[in-house]
């Protein structure tokens, strides 16, 4: 082979090693969540399938450029990481006013506030703010849930293009068959102006959902209140849409925006 050719395929070896590594590096950090903040080299091993001496040197390189840190029982999260999260957080949290709003909301309501806005074929939860009850409903910030059901996502797909709910539809257990269903769905949402679940997700769960619009009226996020079904019968789901309505219009005021929502 004469000098400075490249091999049959090199650059693409190369670049698939490289995102491979990437791929199984992302794999060992989302190994770390609350409930497990330390893993060991054997848990990393164990839950990726990767051999040791593989582990090993990922694992070093994220040491290095400190995505994790050692500790006496393993590892843990390291301070780029801290960094990291400390600029997503400024750049993602939505304002203190809006956060007030939906805090006066649980307090007076009694059940967990929720704030979605639509990302592809899923919705996002951006903000939330938990009921005062000890069984309650909960939904971590960054908590992704699929837009082929429940309250929030009869919201968000209101304007859809046919090929969208198509997609979305493909995504469900049901497949294309969910397509009716979500076209009835987002029709009846529009025209009450707010949306109701029940179980659709989880068994005893009930949420009713809001739109908050943006700068031109199109819907951006939507506002929901979710607990356990035998908190919301049907005067209450009433008062909920009504003090939901009137705390999404507050948030709209204010020009409610987020980095994933979309007001185009």
């Amino acid at each position: 082979m004469s000098e400075g050719r490249t091999p049959v395929g090199g650059d693409a070896d190369q670049h698939a090693g490289g995102v491979r590594s990437v791929r199984r590096a992302f794999d060992i950090l989302t190994l770390l969540t609350e409930d497990r903040p330390v893993i060991t080299l054997r848990e990393i091993t164990g839950a990726t399938g990767l051999a040791k001496t593989t582990a090993l040197r990922l694992v070093q390189t994220l040491e290095e450029t400190g995505l994790l840190s050692s500790h006496p029982y393993g590892f843990t999260a390291g301070p780029a990481l801290w960094r990291w999260a400390y600029l997503a957080r400024g750049q993602w949290e939505v304002p203190q006013e809006t956060r007030k709003v939906m805090r006066e909301l649980a307090d007076r309501l009694g059940e967990t506030v929720n704030l979605f806005v639509a990302r592809g074929v899923h919705r996002i939860c951006v903000a939330h703010e938990e009921s005062p009850h000890p069984l309650r409903h909960v939904v971590d910030v960054g908590d992704e849930q699929p837009l082929w059901a429940g309250a929030s996502s009869k919201i968000l797909l209101r304007g859809a293009s046919e090929a969208f709910l198509r997609r979305v539809a493909a995504a469900s257990p049901q497949g294309e068959a969910q397509v009716e269903r979500l076209r009835a769905w987002v029709a009846e949402a529009a025209e009450r102006g707010y949306a109701v679940s029940s179980s659709e997700f989880d068994e005893g769960l009930t949420a009713v959902a809001v739109p908050v619009t943006g700068r031109t009226g199109k819907v951006v996020a939507s506002l929901s209140l979710s607990g356990p079904s035998h908190r919301f019968p049907y005067e209450a789901v009433e008062r909920f849409a009504t003090e939901l309505t009137a705390g999404a219009r507050l948030i709209s005021d204010q020009g409610f925006s987020h980095p994933l929502s979309s007001d185009a």
